[in-house]
């Protein structure tokens, strides 16, 4: 084992043996416990037997923060990077890259042949590999897992998930011999408080020393606001104020709300967190790093950094996020106002960290966190080596009891569950490497379908209880031994008689009134209707006193039975969900030409390599011609409505589209139309965007327009604009690399992407 300049923990020498033994890993430990040391050893045995190691990370910004680590320790020329838009020595022995590109590299797209991109390969960290859970991306991990190759060791890091031991034995079952090092050990112990604000000059211990409920704890009161009567004290305030004065800072105070972050942080300003000194040096490291990056220079938060303060979200600058890091990594910012990205695995340590609330908005409404993503958070106090103790303060709101607190705390984590999902580029990927039986057994060693027990039980459970009532339905004892085909059909009779026998009666009734005799047919009516009388006196079941009681229990039963036949529907559908869901792409795919006697056509080869949302949608549209006669800047502007998702209803843009991107667009319209149509007779739900929102922007910027220019044009955070036009670049660079896009189409994209490519968009972070 290499030789640590430190003692390690039990957990870390074992996970480091058994890579040493040739054996891949599942570690998995809570935030801060120091799984990147098992990750450091894999690096060293690489290196000393001079193969390579894959370092795979689910963020960007987390992979040029490794590289970076990785640069400084093991040197510039040991390491490379490889993202969606950087590739830096992508030979080295270290490459640090997105899960994504360890995925396509295993598929043979884009980047050479398989053989080739894991030639000298010997180990693949997947760092957080939990992102499993994540709704959008979490199949790139469970791909990543099937497709690697079995003489590469894996080397999964995990924070707490409650199901590491099915995730190692899929692991150990659909690639090779897999150990699980499971630990809840935490190098430094959190200690819970709460912020009552009832007693806004105290932090109360959250939990008695035995672990229940600290009973000096009062719920919160909700506020009626009358007039101008406002509440006179800042929650906010008393928090941060009260950490100050028990040397509990720095922290990250993580808020739900973009815009509540950026209040709390102005709010908390007035409070003097940081001393004359390190208000120097903050001022001196802005300097130097907007020299660096000058387009911060009329940055409105300057000023909240100089009082130790910061905001950190999703509509900040990547630059400008960068930046708080780095001063908050000196420890001179004190507090940290931040939205829950913050907690997926940027190096970001605190003393403390605060959660406003327990409970988020989410497009659905409100919900409680998990208890994973409470983890998830509270994780990030405590530094190692710096803190002996790390603290986490939940604040005390009326949405929530004080008991609903103390539960989500003392919560075991989540289990893991899948999120595989075919898709046409997988369906194409596979055909074009294996035949049709053989992309089956790929697709059922999914950890969907490994863990698809845990999805079906609930439904042989109810299918069980089902059963029981109808057992109980079918144990009605009739003492005549009729079955209950005999009652139901004595039941027709009757209801038959029942009602010839108003119909006669009301035919009676309208003879009489006309003062004639019934016609042949009303005495032939009624004789039938005397017929099935006596046909309904024959049955045992006419005088019956338990007709009723069993007739009730037939009802019951065939309504159980309809149940019944319903659940065991939807048994076989869970059952071959992934296999049915790669079948209907496929058949997709198949009406459209992409493929041939399952194997992709040259143009199928094309959507293989594409990486998008939905990957045929945007192939269509390639192949349509329509983008063909467009300038860089209407391109970038009809690439960028096709790549922004469907916002919420009151979020429209006043900003005119130009005429040919307008036109384009409604040609566009017309092939979603059919593609969409197409999708619905095969069940797929392969989402398709046309949101021109950001469109008109990155047209200007394109045509030259300033960055001021462009941010005043729409209330949206900078962050979200640089966002959408990264992801203009993506498709815009896929449509340079991948084949059979027409040449007039791939110089137009490289100049569109140049145009695009200037300050602050291509700043990483």
């Amino acid at each position: 084992m290499y030789d640590f300049p430190f003692e390690l923990d039990d957990f870390q020498k074992q996970a480091c043996d058994c890579i040493s033994n040739g054996k891949s890993v599942v570690v998995c430990a809570p935030t801060g416990a120091g799984k990147t040391v098992i990750a450091e050893h894999a690096i060293h045995c690489a290196l000393k037997e001079g193969k390579k190691v894959f370092y795979t990370t689910p963020l960007k910004a987390l992979s040029n923060q490794k590289y970076s680590d990785f640069s400084e320790k093991y040197g510039i020329d040991k390491t490379g990077l490889l993202t969606g838009d950087t590739s830096i020595n992508r030979n080295a022995q270290i490459v640090v890259m997105t899960t994504e590109v360890f995925r396509n590299m295993l598929y043979g797209t884009n980047f050479g042949s398989v053989t080739d991109n894991l030639k000298d390969v010997k180990y693949v960290i997947l760092d957080e590999v939990h992102y499993m859970n994540d709704e959008q991306r979490g199949t790139v991990w469970e791909e990543s897992i099937i497709y690697c190759p079995t003489n590469v060791q894996i080397i999964a890091l995990s924070a707490t998930v409650a199901n590491a031991d099915k995730l190692t034995e899929w692991i150990n079952t659909v690639h090779s011999k897999t150990e699980l090092i499971n630990t809840d050990f935490r190098p430094v112990p959190l200690r819970f408080y709460y912020f009552d604000s009832s007693q806004p000059n105290t932090l109360l211990p959250l939990l008695t020393p035995s672990g229940t409920l600290n009973k000096k704890i009062r719920p919160e009161k909700k506020q009626f606001k009358r007039g101008k009567a406002v509440q006179k004290r800042s929650v906010v305030k008393d928090v941060v104020r009260n950490l100050h004065d028990k040397d509990m800072l720095p922290a990250i105070y993580f808020t739900f709300s973009r815009k509540k972050c950026d209040e709390q942080m102005e709010k908390c300003a007035e409070l003097s967190l940081v001393t004359p000194k390190e208000q120097a040096e903050i001022k001196k490291e802005i300097d130097e790093y907007i020299a660096e990056n000058p387009y911060l220079y009329k940055n409105k938060h300057i000023e909240y950094l100089l009082q130790g303060v910061a905001s950190h979200h999703a509509g900040l600058l990547p630059g400008w996020k960068v930046l708080v890091e780095k001063l908050f990594q000196k420890g001179l910012i004190k507090v940290v106002f931040a939205t829950e990205t913050l907690a997926a695995g940027i190096n970001m340590p605190a003393r403390s960290t605060v959660i406003s609330s327990i409970s988020k908005r989410t497009d659905s409404g409100h919900r409680t966190l998990t208890p994973s993503e409470f983890l998830q958070m509270s994780g990030r106090a405590g530094r190692r080596g710096m803190d002996e103790i790390g603290y986490v303060t939940i604040v005390g709101t009326p949405f929530q009891t004080p008991e609903e607190v103390a539960e989500l705390v003392l919560s075991d984590a989540n289990p893991l569950e899948s999120k595989f999902s075919p898709s046409y580029s997988m369906v194409l990927n596979l055909l074009q490497r294996f035949s049709l039986e053989e992309a089956k057994e790929l697709v059922l060693k999914s950890f969907g379908y490994f863990s698809s027990n845990s999805r079906i039980e609930p439904l042989l459970l109810l299918k069980e209880a089902n059963q029981e009532k109808i057992d109980e339905c079918n144990s009605f004892v009739c003492y005549a031994k009729k079955t209950n085909e005999d009652l139901i059909e004595y039941n027709k009779i009757r209801d038959m008689y029942v009602q010839n026998r108003r119909t006669f009666k009301t035919i009676q009734k309208q003879e009489k009134k006309k003062n004639r005799p019934l016609t042949a047919e009303a005495v032939e009516f009624g004789k039938m209707t005397k017929e099935l009388l006596e046909k309904m006196h024959s049955y045992e079941c006419d005088t019956c006193k338990l007709f009723k009681k069993h007739m009730k229990s037939i009802d019951i039963l065939l309504r159980y039975e309809a149940k019944q036949r319903h659940l065991d529907k939807e048994i076989e559908k869970q059952k071959d969900i992934f296999w049915n869901k790669f079948l209907a792409h496929r058949a997709v795919l198949m009406d459209y030409g992409y493929i041939k006697d399952d194997y992709p056509t040259e143009r199928g080869v094309t959507i293989s390599q594409i990486r998008s949302e939905n990957e045929l949608f945007l192939a269509q549209i390639i192949f349509s011609g329509v983008l063909e006669p467009l300038t860089p800047a209407e391109l970038a502007s009809v690439v960028c409505a096709i790549t922004t998702e469907d916002m919420r209803a009151d979020l429209f843009s006043q900003l005119p589209l130009s005429t040919s991107v307008r036109k384009t667009l409604n040609k566009i319209k017309d092939i979603r139309r059919a593609l969409d149509k197409k999708q619905k007779n095969y069940d797929v739900e392969d989402p398709m965007y046309i949101n021109g929102y950001y469109s008109p922007l990155i047209e200007m910027w394109v045509n030259g327009a300033e960055w001021d220019d462009i941010i005043e044009q729409v209330d949206m955070g900078e962050g979200d604009i640089v966002r959408s036009f990264k992801r203009v670049i993506d498709v815009l660079r896929q449509f340079c690399t991948i084949t059979n896009v027409p040449e007039a189409l791939v110089f137009t994209a490289r100049e569109a992407i140049d145009l695009i490519q200037r300050s602050p968009i291509d700043i990483d972070g």
